[in-house]
Formats: structure tokens, sequence, C-alpha cells
């Protein structure tokens, strides 16, 4: 009974066709039902003689094929001219209606076909589509699997050259995770961004969420301003930890942004952080602040008040 049922809801969906024995079957109740209900309108109209046959035609091609649904308007053509539920006889009317039945039977029929076929192109060409989205994801894995494996390396060779270089070394080091961590979280979301407050929690997270608030709207960032983002933020956070807010048992960070048209504006306020001491020659942190965001028409102001750092970032947003 289950491979029936299986067999008839693949027919009818229209990914298979059932056996021969099962459609003719099917087609032979549709001409059933289709002649009670024709002798039930008898009953109050005797010239009806092929309109119920119409339902028992659609049906029949629907679920299996048009050689089914053909031999199915065929039949209910010859019970409507031949079988007779009143004293009415075969003239050139009912003659008449015949072919009007087998002409809109045809173009029925032809339709539906028509319909199949579509809709089993659409299907093949679904089917190739999630083949080929898997091949893709089977490949984007394996790519971010080899960079995972480079970035380690390059990681374990810096650090065996710069092994008697400590200072050098722990500036590298944490650059490097921090742009293993960014490719991690893009790498979550395909390899096409992340959200700001995604990678702003993934960076000022380890300082405790009470220490710093983040206020604006759900914003995606495409995968190259993301990574940009991300060594801005890691350097802003790591000076934040350092020297700033974060330094401060009582420090407090802010950071909003908001967006005008395509131009993204991020503030980054600290507070309650110690006193800012005397202004040194720019490092390369400095450096990277104010150039990262020269690719994407953008600029960095960094003002050092006394209440702590206070930095404006401006950019275009490319296109996803």
């Amino acid at each position: 009974m289950g491979k029936l049922i299986d067999e008839f809801r693949r027919g009818w969906q229209g990914t298979a066709l059932p056996s021969p024995l099962f459609s003719i079957g099917f087609a032979a109740c549709c001409l059933a039902l289709a002649t009670v209900a024709r002798w039930s309108l008898s009953l109050m109209r005797p010239d009806v003689f092929f309109t119920p046959y119409f339902p028992a035609v659609f049906f029949a091609t629907a679920f299996g094929g048009f050689r089914v649904g053909i031999a199915t308007a065929v039949a209910g053509g010859v019970l409507g001219a031949t079988v007779n539920f009143s004293d009415a006889s075969a003239d050139f009317a009912r003659l008449a209606l015949l072919a009007i039945f087998l002409l809109v039977c045809g173009l029925t029929i032809w339709g539906i076909e028509h319909f199949r076929s579509v809709a089993a192109h659409q299907r093949q060409i679904s089917k190739r589509l999630i083949q080929e989205e898997e091949y893709r994801k089977l490949v984007v894995d394996e790519l971010q699997h080899r960079l995972k494996n480079k970035s380690s390396t390059i990681h374990a060779v810096l650090h065996q050259v710069l092994y008697d270089q400590p200072l050098i070394w722990a500036s590298i080091d944490q650059r490097i995770r921090a742009l293993s961590a960014t490719d991690d979280l893009i790498a979550r979301v395909d390899g096409s961004g992340c959200d700001i407050k995604d990678l702003l929690l993934s960076e000022l997270g380890p300082y405790g969420h009470v220490r710093f608030t983040l206020n604006g709207n759900p914003l995606f960032l495409p995968a190259k301003l993301a990574v940009s983002f991300a060594l801005m933020f890691h350097e802003l956070a790591t000076n934040a930890g350092k020297y700033g807010a974060f330094s401060s048992p009582h420090g407090l960070l802010q950071v909003a942004w908001s967006v005008s048209d395509d131009r993204l504006n991020i503030t980054w306020d600290e507070t309650e952080g110690p006193p800012v001491g005397a202004i040194g020659r720019a490092g390369f942190g400095t450096k990277l602040l104010k150039s990262a965001l020269g690719p994407f028409d953008g600029k960095t102001e960094i003002a050092f008040l006394k209440t702590g750092i206070h930095c404006t970032m401006q950019c275009r947003i490319p296109p996803s």
C-alpha cells in the first residue's frame, strides 16, 4: 500500500510517470466518477453529454501523461456520444459537441504536457544548481582549510625568525591572530563579509561586555572592508588595553556607527581612562589607522583628549 501511495505522489507531483497499469486504473476511476456525475446531472439536464468528462481528462493527463490523457479523452467522447441516460438520440448537435469536446481536450492535454516539460526542466536546473553549490562549498571549505594552514605556517616561521626579538614578535603576533580571527568570522558567513557588530564583539569581547557599548543598526560589511576594520579595531582595542580605557578599572568605551547614503561613519570614544601623556612619533599602529581606509575613499582622525582617545572613521561602503 505504501508503495502505491508513493507511486501516486510521484506521479501527481510529476517527478516520475507511474506504471502503465496504475495510470490506466486511475484514468478508469476518473471516467467512472465522471459518468456517475453525468448521470446525476441528467436528472436535471438530460442534454449534458461531455462536460463531466473534462475533469477526468485533466486529472488523468496530469497524473499519467499525455498518452493516458488522449486515451481518456477518446473514451470520454465515446461514452458521451453512445451512452444515454434519457430518451434523447444521437444527432448532429451531439456530434458537434463531441468535436468541441475533443478540441478542448486536445488543448488541455497540450497545456498540461507543456507545463510538465517546463517543470521537469526547472527541476533539472535546480538539481544542477544544488550540485554546483555543494561543489562550490566543498572547494571553499578546502581553500579555507589551506589558508588556515598557511597562516599557521607563516605564524610559526615568523615566531622562529623573531624568537630573539620579543618586542617585534609581540606586535606582529597579535596582528596575525586578529587577521586569523577575522578570517574565521568571515568564513562562517560564507566568505562574503560579516556584520560590524559581530566584528566588534569578536575583538572587544575579551575585555568584558560591561566595559563597552555598541550603538548602531545592523550593518553588513563586505569581506575586504571587514578585514580592514578588523585590523583597525584590533589596533584601537590593543591600545585601549595597554594605555587607554581598558587599562583603567573604571574606563569605558563607546562605539557608534551610522550610514549616510553610501558613507559609513564610526566613532570610537574612550572615557575614564588614564591621562594621555606626551604623544611620540607615529608608529606602525598609527600609520595603519591613517591608511587602512584609503582604498575605500576614507579617512581616519585621532584626537588624544584628556578623557581618552577619540577616533572617527569614515569611508565608502563598496557593493557586496
